[in-house]
């Protein structure tokens, strides 16, 4: 069919001037994140980024990360709480990254969006920034989608990824780790973005606005919303601490994210030993257990699903346990005895059943 009236881009439903606008309102906080090896500035066609300072290493790898934040953001649109979900973004890549104990150099994000505005993805955009500042990542470039007829106008969608480092001699490896060793698990700050499916599902789909917002005695006066939405914690500083002052004594690291304990400790042991974990010795985060409680879920099933409280796993040697506490502790993290390192065949187990929530 011949069009015979003229249709612009912006009557399609892509608005340019409101793309500028939202790439005018981000700049300062794209800055923000700038390290001294970024070379030019946002706009071009591709972020560049030195790595010269790799010459300094003895045999330099590259490790890269993607994720996204999933289904996390709709409760970020139902209270209409924007700022935070980016933070989350850059936690899912950096401390996945961070378990080959390499140092975040640079991110980039990529925002979909139904209809595109300006004071919406300076929010958005901001809690990108506020995620990188805290990896010590320069946030270097990025994309601003609108998808108009494929996506509703409020709706959107985060993905991201790193680009980090680490010399190899250095590098953080299962196969070192050793039937003795100790686990040492970092305390999460709630469900961080894992398992939402489910917990929306018994949330915020099975109560009404009213009562998402509400103060919850059993959440510490927070609403469940505000706490479904705790940002993700990102470890990467003070692990990378750790491990300059502690060298050698953290054999590997596994970053709790979806599959819960038992789907990720895994990840970080040889075929030849298992990760014994003592429940009961760490607090279950006070909204993971509102979440598991409203979906009657077994342990054996929580465990597999979220990470209860703790984020990330540290597999240390034992003689220098004490002291790679102390430098967690001095790093601002809190920190659990967790359990040990056994005979085994690469699996996670549990000792202690029916005592999850004893702590």
């Amino acid at each position: 069919m011949i069009q015979n009236e003229s249709i612009t881009y912006a009557q399609a439903g892509v608005d340019i001037e409101e793309g500028a606008r939202a790439v005018n309102a981000i700049k300062e906080t794209v800055h923000s994140t700038y390290r001294p090896e970024v070379i030019g500035d946002i706009g071009g066609f591709g972020g560049l980024f030195s790595i010269a300072a790799a010459k300094n290493m003895e045999d330099p790898l590259l490790v890269s990360g993607t994720d996204g934040v999933g289904t996390k953001l709709k409760v970020a649109q139902l209270i209409n709480k924007h700022d935070t979900v980016g933070i989350d973004l850059v936690a899912m890549c950096v401390n996945d990254v961070l378990a080959t104990g390499a140092e975040p150099l640079f991110f980039l994000d990529y925002v979909a969006v139904g209809k595109l505005k300006s004071e919406a993805m300076a929010k958005i955009v901001g809690g990108i920034g506020e995620g990188c500042r805290q990896a010590g990542c320069a946030l270097i470039g990025g994309e601003m989608a609108e998808h108009p007829g494929v996506m509703d106008p409020d709706d959107y969608d985060l993905s991201g990824f790193c680009v980090a480092v680490v010399d190899r001699p250095k590098m953080l490896d299962p196969e070192s780790v050793q039937e003795g060793d100790v686990l040492i698990g970092l305390a999460s700050s709630g469900l961080h973005s894992n398992g939402f499916s489910l917990a929306r599902k018994v949330t915020i789909e099975a109560m009404d606005r009213e009562q998402v917002t509400a103060p919850c005695e059993e959440l510490g006066g927070q609403s469940v919303a505000e706490a479904l939405l705790t940002p993700t914690r990102i470890y990467v500083k003070p692990v990378l601490s750790v491990l300059e002052q502690v060298p050698g004594a953290v054999r590997a690291l596994a970053h709790i994210t979806g599959g819960g304990i038992t789907e990720n400790l895994n990840r970080a042991l040889p075929k030849t030993v298992n990760a014994q974990v003592d429940l009961g010795t760490w607090p279950v985060v006070p909204i993971i257990k509102y979440v598991c409680n409203a979906a009657n879920l077994s342990d054996e099933e929580a465990l597999k699903t979220f990470n209860m409280g703790v984020g990330c796993v540290l597999i240390v040697d034992p003689a220098q346990a004490e002291a790679v506490e102390a430098a967690c502790a001095a790093a601002g993290e809190t920190t659990y005895r967790i359990g040990r390192i056994v005979s085994g065949q690469g699996e996670v187990q549990y000792a202690n059943e029916g005592s999850l929530y004893a702590y």
